[in-house]
């Protein structure tokens, strides 16, 4: 059977693109396996719901608060360890927020000849009329500054097909945290190192295990 062909979602890139060595040799093979086999799981849905409620119907955290009794006892402890910082966010709206839910689309983007899924978790169209496309970073550790750069450009990129005339944001969620895209960026140096991390990506994924 042939091999996938080379392919990331927007968050498996800039975990690779955060990678150094060997280490980005590894990511990307045990993507490789995780398509050819088509697993995964993502155990962070019932929380992105919960925080969308909670702007949806103004409730103030109350759907945050109430999914850490609801979900599977083994994601417990990751929803404990969530939740304060999306009511954080959440907060940081406004009380009640001064946002609504705002329809996304994804996007499959090119970054040099890699596909990549660029894929907003939710988004928010403000009473003043700005919107934001919103990513979620749920990891322990803040997101890198590679890792923001790299997903608010990249998001940025495709926007108008995303959320037309949105901004992109990365929320880091255990944090509370809300990354906006830097004006001294220069978008064209972005594209160049991003175009040889996606050529770098692709060498590997085609290299045989």
């Amino acid at each position: 059977m042939p091999a996938p062909t080379p392919y990331a979602t927007l968050l498996g890139f800039t975990r690779y693109v955060d990678r150094t060595g060997p280490a980005k040799a590894n990511f990307v093979g045990s993507l490789r396996k995780q398509r050819a086999s088509r697993s995964g799981f993502n155990p962070h849905g019932q929380l992105v719901k919960a925080l969308k409620a909670d702007i949806a119907f103004r409730t103030g955290g109350r759907h945050l608060a109430e999914i850490v009794t609801v979900v599977k006892p083994r994601w417990r402890p990751l929803y404990e360890a969530l939740v304060p910082g999306a009511t954080t966010y959440l907060r940081s709206l406004g009380e009640p927020p001064a946002a609504a839910l705002a329809q996304t689309r994804d996007a499959l983007g090119m970054v040099g000849g890699l596909p990549v899924k660029i894929n907003p978790h939710l988004g928010l169209r403000y009473d003043d009329g700005h919107a934001e496309a919103v990513r979620l970073h749920f990891d322990e550790s803040p997101p890198s500054e590679e890792a923001v750069l790299a997903t608010l450009h990249l998001m940025a990129r495709h926007m108008e097909h995303v959320l037309p005339h949105a901004e992109p944001v990365l929320v880091d969620l255990r944090r509370g945290v809300a990354h906006r895209r830097d004006p001294a960026a220069r978008a064209d140096q972005i594209e160049r190192w991003l175009a040889g991390e996606a050529a770098a990506f692709a060498a590997i994924w085609s290299t045989p295990a």
